[in-house]
């Protein structure tokens, strides 16, 4: 019989890569929480209107990319290509924005049916934070705070750069996009297949083509700055100057416009190098129409998605994970001979009392030398050896499997002392009531 695969670009993650990823998922949400950020959550599967009417009918994303099907019940769905729409849909059909501030952050999986490459698969994850009720160039300079802030933590912060701009407003940007089509126009033998679609239906997303074939053309073109309105400027203007205060260092990029329809004002990506080819780990803007557009009222908006698939390569190519994370254990319990409920009687009080320890204990049976070889697999420093002469005598063995030193039998009320003394992540609770060594006893007689 044939095996079933996994689909293409939807991939697994195997116990040997996951620390990586609970490293980088930890200390986002420990940054975002630091910030006073809440977590919400949203389906997978939304009405397919929602991407649509946010993301745009003429993005590559709606046209090409996008995982859309009818339900049984004849709806048309899709799963869910980004974040932001699905937090507004959620925000405004439970009446959290009329007049309120909200600073949200989310973490899933986004799906689109796209060239799987590394770090660009067809399900791919992403965190995400959305801000709403709040239309300075402050809350644009907070988020971009807080992301230089978690390159730092992350070690990666020599590694990225970060790319700003401003698209104006509607207005302003659709005077622009007269000017540049009209002068596209008149050089569109010099344009790509691609440039030559984009023309008719996102000629902004021209501006954004990697093609240094036409690198020279698009210099030339006109330029967004030269539409932008007065207050657009200042709000550019105030953003950098945050910035600069802060010692974030960034680059004005005028060609960079982001791939989504609802962008307005700041724009922005961090950029890295370290993947081969500059790729974007992170970017996003201010998209102050969306609310409006998705049938809420006026909500001026901003935020920002991150690839983690792109940020865990990062991690692990650069090495910048601490060695302890992913460590398999600190602690394998032995259960030589008919002494299993005592073993699992031990273990469970040890974790009560030393919550902190990674504690496994050894299940199956088998000889002593047989569980000793897996003890020593597991990677954890410390053996506890608990055979049917230990219990009767109340005692554990230690034995210390990564440096040469003695072993150690104690009485087992005593152990969480000597792992605290040994790894520090003990809290021994004070000698009354029922012991280990009472608690073990008692269960052989069970």
């Amino acid at each position: 019989m044939k095996k079933i695969q996994s689909l293409r670009g939807m991939n697994d993650l195997l116990p040997a890569d996951s620390p990586t990823w609970q490293y980088l998922e930890s200390t986002v949400r420990s940054l975002f929480t630091q910030y006073g950020y809440r977590e919400v959550r949203t389906p997978v599967v939304e009405q397919i209107d929602l991407f649509k009417r946010s993301i745009g009918e003429v993005t590559d994303i709606v046209e090409k990319e996008m995982y859309a099907f009818e339900t049984l019940g004849g709806e048309q769905v899709s799963l869910r290509p980004e974040g932001t729409a699905g937090v507004v849909r959620a925000c405004e059909q439970h009446g959290l924005l009329h007049n309120q501030t909200q600073r949200l952050w989310y973490l899933g999986p986004m799906f689109r049916y796209e060239k799987p490459q590394k770090g660009r698969l067809r399900q791919f994850h992403q965190f995400g934070v959305e801000v709403f009720g709040l239309e300075g160039p402050d809350i644009d300079g907070e988020i971009l705070l807080m992301t230089a802030r978690l390159w730092r933590q992350l070690g990666i912060a020599d590694r990225v750069t970060l790319q700003i701009n401003s698209l104006g407003t509607p207005q302003s940007r659709a005077a622009h996009r007269a000017a540049l089509v009209e002068y596209l126009q008149q050089h569109r033998d010099q344009l790509d297949a691609d440039s030559q679609r984009r023309l008719e239906t996102n000629p902004l997303r021209i501006l954004d083509s990697k093609n240094p074939a036409m690198e020279s053309l698009l210099e030339a073109a006109p330029s967004l700055q030269d539409y932008m309105d007065d207050e657009s400027r200042e709000h550019f203007a105030r953003l950098c100057q945050i910035l600069d205060a802060a010692g974030v260092a960034y680059e004005v990029n005028p060609r960079l416009v982001r791939g989504l329809d609802y962008y307005s004002r700041t724009v922005f990506e961090w950029v890295t190098d370290s993947l081969g080819a500059q790729g974007t780990v992170c970017g996003g803007g201010r998209y102050d129409g969306l609310v409006e557009q998705l049938g809420g009222k006026p909500t001026p908006a901003v935020g920002f998605g991150m690839g983690v698939e792109r940020l865990v390569l990062m991690l692990d190519a650069l090495g910048v994970v601490p060695d302890s994370i992913g460590q398999n254990l600190d602690v394998y319990l032995t259960a030589v001979g008919d002494v299993q409920v005592a073993a699992l009687t031990l273990a469970e009080q040890l974790r009560s009392q030393c919550p902190d320890l990674r504690i496994q204990c050894h299940s199956g049976g088998g000889s002593f030398k047989s569980q000793m070889k897996k003890a020593d697999k597991s990677g954890a420093p410390v053996a506890l050896i608990l055979a049917e002469d230990e219990v009767a005598a109340g005692t554990v063995t230690v034995k210390y499997l990564r440096e040469e030193r003695p072993q150690d039998t104690v009485a087992a009320d005593q152990l969480d002392e000597l792992l605290n003394n040994y790894f520090g992540k003990c809290h021994p609770e004070p000698r009354s009531g029922v012991g280990i060594s009472q608690s073990i006893e008692s269960s052989t007689r069970s």
